[in-house]
C-alpha cells in the first residue's frame, strides 16, 4: 500500500512456516499498547514479515526480529491479531477505539 517504507518477504524455511501461535512483542512503542507488557503474548498466523523499520512500534523474534506493529501519522497496522490474543488483545483494541475516537474529536 506504499504506507510503510519497509519491505514485505517471506519468512525463510529454518523453522515451521508459518508463524502460528502465542509470542510476545519487544520494544513496545505508541499509546496503542499502554497497559500492555513485554511479557504479554499475542497470536499470530502468518508466512509473511515487514522488516523493522523507523515506523515499528513492536517487535517480535520468530526466526529472525521482524515488525509486529507499526505505525505512521494515523495508519496502525498489527501483524499478529488482536481479536484472537485474549485479554491483551481487548485491551489493544480498546487503546485503538480511544486513540481514533482522540483523532476523530480534534
Amino acid at each position: 500500500m506504499g504506507i510503510f517504507e519497509t519491505q514485505v518477504k517471506k519468512f525463510p524455511p529454518k523453522e515451521l512456516v508459518p508463524h502460528m501461535g502465542w509470542n510476545n512483542l519487544q520494544n513496545l512503542k505508541g499509546d496503542l499498547f499502554n497497559g500492555v507488557s513485554e511479557s504479554d503474548n499475542v497470536y499470530f498466523v502468518h508466512s509473511y514479515y515487514a522488516e523493522v523499520c523507523e515506523n515499528t512500534t513492536a517487535i517480535c523474534d520468530y526466526i529472525l526480529p521482524f515488525s509486529a506493529a507499526m505505525q505512521k501519522n494515523n495508519f496502525y497496522a498489527t501483524q499478529f491479531h488482536p481479536e484472537k490474543s485474549a485479554d491483551v488483545g481487548t485491551i489493544i483494541l480498546k487503546n485503538f477505539l480511544e486513540i481514533k475516537s482522540d483523532i476523530i474529536k480534534s
